[in-house]
């Protein structure tokens, strides 16, 4: 089935919720918001179940809705880290986590890395060119 725009109904929620993801960022980046939103928060804004949004983004990107926002956390993380002084505390709180350590130990976990080993490595490749 397809919508007024010719899209399959699975693109559309695809693209929809990579829509919403971009406002979430910013509106965090902005601080606009201070609360991490779910799945089911971003499934509740384009009127699907939570099950309904993780299989048709499986499905169209194969990459499951927490895995998209975190990555677009996390990227916009590596460009606060590398672009600015603010303290790893403050990232977090940019970020709406209430306690550092879990920020750390999100960070650490995608990354490998902590968010302070991470900019020290990239303040030395840049020392380094």
């Amino acid at each position: 089935m397809k919508n007024q725009l010719g899209l399959p109904r699975n693109e559309e929620i695809t693209q929809e919720f990579l829509s919403l993801v971009d406002e979430y960022i910013a509106d965090l980046l902005e601080k606009k918001i201070e609360k991490q939103l779910s799945t089911s928060d971003f499934a509740d804004s384009l009127h699907v179940a939570g099950r309904h949004l993780s299989n048709t983004l499986k499905l169209t990107l194969n990459i499951s809705p927490c895995e998209i926002i975190e990555t677009r956390i996390i990227e916009e993380v590596k460009i606060l880290l590398t672009q600015t002084d603010l303290s790893i505390s403050d990232i977090s709180h940019q970020f709406a986590y209430k306690d550092t350590t879990n920020f750390i130990k999100f960070f650490k976990g995608i990354v490998g890395v902590t968010p302070l080993q991470f900019r020290k490595r990239e303040k030395n490749k840049e020392n380094k060119k």
